[in-house]
């Protein structure tokens, strides 16, 4: 026998592991879906076979949290992924990135264009967005009869505020004229006006079963509406166009009717404790003015006004004998003031300033105030404080 040199199992394994992985980074296998487990940790463990063999599958938890439909045993579904070999077992698998139900391929494509036309003429804008009433006393529901959701919804509004009336229109939710059905619900819901606002919405379901709220007719009857409109379709991770219309897109039918009214226990807490302030407030107030009342009552004013009384009559006596004081000196003042300028004005009178041997020589032109101002030869008259007499001016000295 001729000799071979031999490699480990270790490294045969790895070789193959190189070799498939650089051939097959990505690919595309349709299949049927079978062994399908949710594992504790959130990692996905799935055999997707046909009628020749089989391949194990595993989706990582991050990948999971994507997931748009539910999977089960028995589905035919696309999965996206790289071939990988674990070596523990010396098996292959695919690591999915994707998995989509087959099918669905042009209904995912039929989303994406609605959703850009749509979004293109505003209907998703944030301006246009309803505000929806605090305290609504009147809701619409719009939903199937027979689901879980319409039960889910009336158990939370039975709890958090039993008050409430609800106006229910069952319409299908899913299948032919579904879309046609909701769209006139909700055109009756607003013609009817006896709601505050609107619930739209169902329970979980893959792509297909949900795929009326993705209808253009839906679409538009929820942006025609007057009323604020919430959409509660499927589960968290199911996102339909119905939801980026609406005025508000709860997560679940459940959280709807949890979004929309408040709690009745919480509102009586609320009122519990504004009353309660209110009440310590008055208390606090009341104690200040009665202590203040109290003060007043021991105060001297109250007790012996007629002797207040008197006390300010006599200091207005005080006041007005002071005020006549002082106007008698300021009058004495102003008198002697004003007879001493009389005195001067007097003193400074033309007659009495003549009276002591003072004379006004007066010419043709004006009084003669300097010799050098007299003209040799010119007529004066010369007044005196008894009288005046005429003179002739011969020449200067």
């Amino acid at each position: 026998m001729e000799e071979q040199t031999a490699v480990s199992v270790t490294e045969i394994t790895r070789q193959i592991k190189q070799s498939l992985e650089t051939r097959y980074p990505r690919v595309w296998v349709q299949g049927e879906l079978s062994n399908v487990k949710f594992h504790t940790s959130g990692h996905l463990y799935f055999t997707l076979k046909d009628e020749g063999a089989q391949i194990s599958g595993v989706m990582w938890r991050s990948r999971v949290q994507t997931l748009r439909s539910q999977l089960q045993d028995g589905m035919k579904v696309t999965v996206r992924g790289a071939i990988t070999v674990y070596p523990p077992r010396g098996a292959y698998q695919i690591d999915a990135e994707h998995i989509q139900p087959s099918g669905l391929g042009e209904l995912q494509a039929r989303f994406e264009a609605l959703k850009r036309k749509l979004a293109a003429e505003g209907l998703f804008d944030t301006a246009r967005k309803r505000v929806l009433p605090e305290f609504p006393e009147s809701i619409g529901i719009i939903t199937s009869e027979t689901g879980a959701a319409l039960h889910d919804m009336i158990t939370v509004f039975a709890r958090r505020m039993p008050s409430v009336e609800l106006v229910v229109l069952p319409v299908r939710v899913q299948g032919t004229g579904a879309a046609k059905e909701i769209a006139a619900a909700l055109a009756d819901m607003n013609a009817f006006g006896g709601v505050n606002l609107i619930i739209v919405g169902r329970g979980g379901g893959s792509l297909e079963d949900l795929w009326a709220f993705n209808e253009e007719e839906v679409a538009r009857a929820i942006a025609a509406s007057r009323l604020p409109v919430v959409s509660a379709v499927g589960h968290e991770v199911d996102v339909t166009i119905a939801d980026f219309v609406a005025d508000l897109r709860a997560p679940t039918p459940t959280a709807a009717a949890e979004l929309v009214v408040r709690d009745r226990r919480e509102l009586l807490e609320v009122l519990a404790n504004m009353w309660y302030t209110t009440r310590r407030r008055t208390e606090e107030v009341l104690r200040a003015e009665r202590d203040h009342l109290h003060q007043l009552s021991g105060s001297y004013a109250l007790n012996r006004p007629r002797d207040l009384l008197r006390e300010y009559l006599q200091r207005m006596d005080e006041h007005t004998r002071a005020l006549e004081v002082s106007a008698g000196h300021f009058l004495r003042h102003r008198q002697e003031s004003t007879a001493t300028l009389a005195g001067k004005l007097s003193a400074l009178h033309p007659k009495n300033v003549l009276k002591r041997g003072f004379a006004i020589v007066r010419a043709r032109d004006g009084v003669r105030t300097r010799a050098d101002e007299v003209v040799e030869g010119e007529s004066a008259r010369i007044e005196f404080h008894d009288g005046s007499v005429a003179a002739h001016l011969e020449k200067r000295l």
